[in-house]
């Protein structure tokens, strides 16, 4: 059996991690999956783990949603039925209660290690920032079908809504801005917060145990540089996501040095 996650750690306030990048599944539930490979990846989040390394501290998640979903509660994180999992049928017959026990110890193990992560950060450096990377679809009827409408789907979302927005104003501001700064292939990105996403429970768990000392930036990034379908890449635009947001990371710190220094 493959590891669930691969862990990095570093010597800066900042963690990148990518909870819905991986693809493999275990093998004795392989056998048991109806949806298929393709359909897996489409609903994943690839090539986040490549962003992770805007920090020297990450955190990467080596296994399918389809498994185990970390970035939902503990009672939603096995998909059952087409209504958790965008309509798919994900599973042949019924999944084994045994099965789901076994991912449910993983999903266990996993929020374990977070928290361990977490302290060391806070007791490091006693404020610190994670980037939670993900990315969503926007193609939803069909690859030949009208994209979903600009409006609600911005390139970035910014998702904050289990943050204490007050406190971490300068910080959420200054992502904001410096993404918007940044040259995007000639022009700016359209990033806006909590238009699509609010943040998913990884954000929530963590927002709840670290309330004083923790900031999750929930980053959900349109595929628009990629074909959700067919998978193929628009490399140009690929690599100036990974720039914007390896870009942001200084005013990040910059921001988080201005926070220690008023509450002392």
């Amino acid at each position: 059996m493959s590891q669930l996650w691969i862990s990095t750690e570093g010597h800066q306030p900042i963690m990148a991690v990518a909870l819905h990048d991986g693809h493999d599944v275990r093998s004795e539930i392989e056998q048991l999956l109806a949806i298929s490979p393709d359909d897996r990846q489409r609903e994943e989040d690839p090539f986040t783990a490549i962003w992770t390394d805007i920090a020297e501290s990450r955190l990467v998640v080596l296994r399918s949603r389809f498994e185990i979903d970390l970035n939902r509660p503990r009672h939603q994180a096995v998909y059952l039925q087409p209504e958790d999992s965008w309509g798919l049928k994900v599973w042949q017959e019924p999944l084994p209660q045994h099965m789901i026990e076994r991912s449910l110890t993983e999903y266990d193990a996993f929020y374990t290690q977070v928290g361990k992560i977490c302290r060391g950060l806070e007791q490091r450096y006693g404020r610190f920032v994670i980037y939670d990377l993900h990315t969503y679809n926007h193609y939803r009827q069909g690859m030949h079908s009208s994209p979903d409408l600009e409006i609600y789907n911005p390139e970035i979302n910014l998702g904050t809504g289990t943050l204490n927005r007050e406190y971490w104003q300068p910080v959420v501001e200054r992502f904001i801005h410096d993404m918007r700064q940044f040259d995007f292939l000639g022009r700016q990105l359209d990033i806006r917060e909590n238009v699509k996403f609010q943040g998913g429970y990884f954000a929530q768990w963590i927002h709840q145990h670290f309330p004083n000392s923790a900031c999750v930036l929930a980053i959900e990034v349109k595929k628009f540089f990629m074909n959700e379908w067919t998978h193929q890449l628009d490399l140009a635009k690929l690599s100036a996501v990974h720039q914007a947001l390896r870009m942001s990371v200084a005013g990040v710190l910059e921001e988080l040095h201005y926070l220690a220094k008023i509450s002392v």
